[in-house]
């Protein structure tokens, strides 16, 4: 009995241990992303990036995604709530951060659908055929290829813009940008340039609701 009143303890204790690394990493990290947005400000928002809600909202949460990961799939909908939940007040700018294999040519296809006013489908298409073209965590762009070809987009102008400079360099400023910015995972999220204390949803929520009753 004493040997497993010791083993439970020990036990406890590492647990213990264990949660307060977490919760120190946690709030270094954020302290350092506070410190990155202060030095970098300017980084935050992008020009003609993607934006859902009102384009008049007070209210900005900049998501840094990968269309490959599965949180970012997991918060899309929770997020598109959040700017329901506060109509006119809330939007969000997504910008991207490949950090998946092969991510970085299908978050071209994202941009090029984007020059056509087909953001939001083709990310929506990208999410619900995750399991289709990510294979172990790596994503296969020639599995995502015809999976957008099949919206309502005109497919020359579509092939030709991945392949653009100019959709070159929007994905290469996000990614510079989001490397300023001490993003390191996906989905993360800014609002009104504060970021997340600690990762979820829950989080996320009370900064959103901070910022709407700070500019409303």
């Amino acid at each position: 009995m004493n040997r497993k009143v010791a083993f439970i303890s020990v036990a406890g204790l590492l647990l213990l241990i264990f949660a307060i690394l977490v919760v120190q990493f946690q709030n270094q990290r954020s302290a350092q992303q506070a410190g990155a947005v202060a030095g970098h400000r300017e980084s935050l928002e992008r020009a003609g990036a993607p934006v859902k809600g009102s384009p008049d909202a007070k209210v900005t949460i900049v998501e840094f995604l990968d269309p490959a990961c599965e949180t970012c799939r997991e918060f899309y909908p929770l997020v598109t709530q959040l700017i329901e939940r506060y109509p006119g007040k809330v939007k969000v700018m997504v910008r991207y951060a490949p950090l998946h294999q092969g991510s970085d040519q299908v978050v071209r296809m994202l941009e090029a659908a984007h020059r056509q006013g087909r953001f939001w489908q083709a990310l929506e298409r990208l999410f619900a055929t995750q399991h289709q073209w990510v294979v172990a965590h790596v994503s296969q762009p020639m599995r995502a290829l015809p999976l957008l070809t099949a919206l309502d987009l005109d497919q020359k102008r579509f092939a030709d813009d991945i392949n653009r400079p100019e959709v070159m360099q929007a994905v290469e400023q996000d990614q510079r940008d989001g490397q300023r910015l001490n993003v390191r995972a996906t989905p993360e999220f800014f609002v009104n340039g504060r970021p997340m204390p600690s990762f979820g949803y829950e989080q996320l929520n009370q900064l959103v609701a901070e910022a709407v009753a700070a500019s409303y």
